[in-house]
């Protein structure tokens, strides 16, 4: 096995919208960074 891949998403926190990352950054009152860990097959 692999290490697992770190993939990083932009949600909008009022109604879980996916967004870009960068502007995610730029409102950070209404917006999270996730960060999520997928394993290789």
């Amino acid at each position: 096995m692999g290490k697992p891949t770190i993939i990083k998403i932009g949600r909008d926190a009022k109604n879980g919208q996916f967004i870009p990352i960068k502007e995610a950054e730029r409102r950070p009152s209404t917006t999270v960074v996730e960060t999520i860990k997928r394993k290789h097959r």
